[in-house]
């Protein structure tokens, strides 16, 4: 079968992706999303990012007049309960996009449906696969090569949930526009790994007031390594004669900086990414008040900016143009709630004392059957009385 587009006339949108970033990299080599990865920082803050939204309820709602119901049987909802491919779950599968998205700057799903135009499966595609074209029509095509097989997939095939782009078209990877820095923390964790595996630092050395013999520096050295040497001979008491001397000699990564500086690259990546430090495990400055302070601050300014662009890009790509008018999906953050009983059941309370929730909906969300009567909606109680003075 012929494609259905003309080379000569086509034009090649801008190639940002990870190929890009030799020219942009400093001194030392390009920095790739596997070689970005190798830093703790940014797998745990990546992880943190991608788990936390993956792990939120997901619900598609039918929009009516007054209201929203949700709607059970459409065909994304089914994937979100069944799995959208063979090969994973909803939370398998929303990890994997936001972490592709996170670490290249885009994350591409191949949009699967049968004769009739129904969605029946979502399948991954690794970004390092996908060549982008910009076709004279202005929209884009996606070049697929998979081993020794090449496919085009259209604009309206896809799922492509994007980074920040430079140019509306293809995301660009946050590693990639602060490379720099990438490039500091990898360098910073090579020169301590070469400290530790080639650096030779004794514990100490023998000092003689005079010149030691070859004869006698050699019968010192085996004495001395078989009296002191080894795990076994710790703590024993250094008997030293003929003017010999023990000096200690140590060497510590705070005199070289080398502490502070891969404490500082923590915090700098944790800031390209906009993840605060104690979700990610680096509690330096952390407390019990400023610690529940940073996961409100995560889930309102890191999660939720992510979730928006998920949902408004599963409007576009996957709704039919029917559907756009009358379904939305939604990610719930209040998942998070099943975490903090006592933040949840404070906020059934208020919900059911307000009139918002019947007993019977509080019931339904933490699994318990109904009760009779427990459908009817509480009248809201009478404001409390104001302070007065006196």
């Amino acid at each position: 079968m012929r494609w259905p587009w003309t080379p000569k006339t086509e034009r090649r949108a801008e190639d940002i992706s990870w190929q890009a970033l030799a020219a942009l990299a400093p001194a030392g080599g390009a920095v790739t999303a596997r070689m970005a990865e190798n830093l703790s920082t940014v797998l745990a803050c990546v992880s943190a990012i991608a788990t936390a939204i993956a792990s939120q309820p997901a619900w598609v709602y039918r929009r009516t007049a007054k209201a929203r119901e949700l709607d059970e049987g459409h065909a994304l909802m089914r994937l979100i309960r069944q799995g959208p491919n063979p090969h994973q779950t909803w939370p398998d599968f929303l990890e994997w996009l936001v972490a592709s998205t996170l670490l290249r700057g885009n994350g591409l799903a191949e949009i699967q449906t049968d004769p009739r135009g129904t969605l029946t499966g979502l399948v991954p595609i690794p970004w390092e696969f996908v060549s982008v074209q910009l076709l004279p029509s202005g929209r884009l095509a996606y070049d697929v090569t998979e081993t020794t097989r090449r496919r085009r997939l259209l604009q309206g095939e896809v799922l492509h949930l994007r980074d920040r782009s430079d140019d509306g078209l293809v995301g660009r990877s946050r590693l990639q526009r602060a490379a720099a820095v990438v490039q500091a923390g990898l360098s910073v964790q090579e020169f301590a790994g070469a400290l530790y595996q080639n650096g030779v630092h004794p514990s100490g050395v023998l000092e003689a007031d005079g010149v030691v013999g070859a004869d006698a520096l050699k019968h010192l050295k085996s004495q001395f390594k078989e009296a002191f040497a080894g795990s076994g001979n710790a703590a024993k008491a250094m008997v030293l004669d003929q003017g010999l001397k023990w000096k200690p000699v140590s060497i510590s990564p705070e005199d070289a900086e080398l502490l502070a500086s891969r404490r500082f690259t923590t915090e700098e990546l944790a800031r390209l990414f906009g993840c605060p430090p104690p979700i990610i495990g680096d509690l330096s400055h952390g407390t019990f008040t400023n610690s529940e302070t940073a996961g409100r601050w995560f889930a309102q300014h890191t999660l939720t900016p992510w979730i928006r662009k998920i949902e408004a890009e599963a409007a576009r790509s996957i709704f039919s143009e029917a559907d756009r008018a009358t379904h939305e999906l939604e990610l719930d953050l209040s998942g998070f709630l099943r975490g903090d009983p006592e933040t949840r059941w404070k906020s059934h309370e208020i919900g059911v004392k307000n009139g918002i929730l019947a007993p019977n909906e509080v019931r339904e969300v933490e699994g318990w059957n109904p009760i009779e009567g427990g459908d009817a909606l509480r009248p809201a109680g009478p404001p409390a009385p104001e302070a007065r003075d006196g």
